[in-house]
């Protein structure tokens, strides 16, 4: 029997720990060649590890996003070995502190900013091409309801999720003509290291594992799945109609 994922090549970023983590152990479990991007080596090795020890295959890119002139030589580099990409999983985000909006330093602002909103455009920029070459690209990429409730001392995570998912909805109007879907996913709640950074006084044991999410987005990746511009809210396991891309 054959996996979902046989012959597919996808990119997770936020790889080496959480929901990135078990999402790039699912997708090479699935039969995915697995392109792991993360800044910590060590726990991208663990990863590397446990995927081939499963029988999976991984490649480890430790970078920080960041190094945006690095995500252009990520691109340049898999269409050298591979000439497509099936799958970009934009996970990759930061909180970056809880604090009123007069009192957030420019620096943190502007970290937020590129990790969780510039950093997912460039990778856009540098894999469309790619995404373009499968016969079922597949773009998802990992939200929070912070968007849209934007709640006091929440502002730089708030405003960076609002725009992260204006881009995927600019995204899926100018590709729609294509075999390329675009999506959201909201975790909500999950018992994540950002999790705690939030709510510290939290028990982690009372939120869903980031594993009980893997699989769903594999269902959205799934060359198979012909949603697009939808929202899946994993709290209520609902898929919404939060894009409205005209016909």
């Amino acid at each position: 029997m054959s996996k979902r994922f046989e012959g597919r090549v996808a990119v997770v970023t936020g790889a080496s720990r959480g929901i990135g983590y078990f999402t790039a152990k699912a997708l090479a479990a699935e039969g995915a060649h697995v392109i792991a991007v993360a800044r910590t080596v060590g726990a991208l090795e663990e990863l590397d590890d446990e995927i081939r020890a499963a029988g999976g295959q991984a490649t480890l890119v430790p970078v920080d996003l960041t190094d945006f002139e690095a995500i252009d030589r990520l691109g340049a580099a898999i269409y050298e070995r591979w000439q497509k990409l099936d799958v970009l999983i934009g996970n990759a985000g930061i909180l970056g502190g809880l604090s009123p909006l007069g009192h957030v330093k420019p620096k943190t602002w502007d970290q937020v900013m590129a990790i969780n909103v510039t950093a997912n455009w460039r990778l856009i920029r540098s894999l469309d091409p790619l995404l373009r070459q499968s016969d079922a690209g597949r773009a998802v990429f990992l939200t929070s309801g912070a968007a849209h409730k934007c709640k006091a001392y929440w502002g730089p995570y708030s405003v960076s999720k609002a725009a992260l998912e204006a881009l995927v909805r600019t995204y899926v109007a100018e590709t729609r003509q294509t075999p390329i879907t675009g999506m959201l996913v909201n975790p909500g709640p999950m018992r994540t290291a950002m999790r705690s950074q939030a709510m510290p006084g939290e028990d982690p044991e009372s939120l869903p594992h980031p594993s009980e999410l893997a699989p769903h987005i594999l269902d959205l990746a799934a060359p198979e799945n012909k949603d697009n511009g939808l929202l899946f809210d994993f709290p209520s396991k609902e898929l919404r109609s939060f894009f409205q891309v005209s016909s």
